[in-house]
């Protein structure tokens, strides 16, 4: 039997969308909640609401930027100091950059990996040995269907989900034989600050057809992490969508790609070689 998702839960990225719904569907059943994101005030908002909602409920907010790994594990190693251990990671925090990659800001790039590859594989390797000694434990990585897929306009981005995939599926073959969950989760679109603070600049959005609620891609995250479910794709438009393109023939895929690029292009203010 796997680990049920109770006691002490850290979650990152939980100052806003997807991380915050994760803290409050979480609240009901957790001892402790530990809350992480850079952005103190949201997070102490966060948890004065689950604080009156649920008076039972230990919440610790601790602010901290995951684009550096040393943070993650002196973070781990407070919280284990405090309360004594950790159940349950949802290892949730990252970030997203939308454009050519030949006019990206090397340095949001950077703190993109930072957070979405340095800050997410220390926090798993700080609570993966004592989860194995206690052969007790749960971690739910949040990638996203470009995990899955290719999409240009987000060459580094889907780089570092593709690394959040290929590093889930392989962590989850170790931890099997100790009863460990390990679970990923690969939304499509989803009701977030993500396009503000990936700073699209191509002035559409995604249509509300294919767009499902953070509250939404928390519960059914939630559902498949308890079930210990390999991989989770809410809603059923990104579930079509995300499949057909791992089916598609690779040509077909790349064709598509080198379409879909030169629409992108034709949006754009400036032109695709600007550096």
């Amino acid at each position: 039997m796997h680990s049920p998702i109770e006691g002490i839960i850290i979650v990152t990225g939980a100052s806003s969308g997807i991380g915050a719904e994760f803290a409050r569907q979480l609240a009901s059943r957790a001892e402790v909640l530990v809350l992480v994101a850079r952005r103190e005030d949201r997070l102490e908002a966060l948890a004065a609401e689950l604080r009156a909602a649920h008076p039972n409920l230990g919440v610790a907010v601790s602010p901290c930027d995951l684009s550096e790994s040393e943070n993650a594990r002196n973070l781990v190693a407070e919280v284990v100091t405090r309360f004594g251990r950790i159940d349950v990671l949802i290892n949730n925090a990252g970030m997203g950059d939308i454009g050519p990659l030949a006019t990206a800001d090397p340095a949001k790039i950077d703190r993109m990996v930072g957070v979405n590859v340095l800050g997410f594989t220390a926090m798993a390797r700080a609570v993966v040995p004592a989860m194995v000694a206690r052969r007790r434990g749960a971690i739910l990585n949040v990638s996203s269907g470009f995990g899955l897929l290719t999409m240009p306009m987000f060459s580094a981005y889907v780089a570092t989900k593709h690394y959040v995939h290929g590093f889930t599926a392989s962590l989850r073959a170790e931890l099997a034989r100790y009863d460990i969950s390990v679970s990923e989760l690969c939304p499509g679109p989803v009701a977030t600050e993500f396009e503000a603070v990936a700073e699209n600049p191509f002035g559409m959005s995604t249509p509300a057809a294919f767009e499902i609620s953070a509250a939404h891609c928390a519960r059914v995250a939630l559902r498949g992490l308890r079930r210990n479910k390999a991989l989770i794709i809410p809603g059923f438009a990104a579930w079509l969508m995300i499949n057909i393109g791992r089916i598609t023939p690779s040509p077909i895929y790349r064709l598509v790609n080198r379409l879909v690029a030169g629409q992108m292009y034709k949006k754009l203010d400036r032109p695709a070689d600007a550096g």
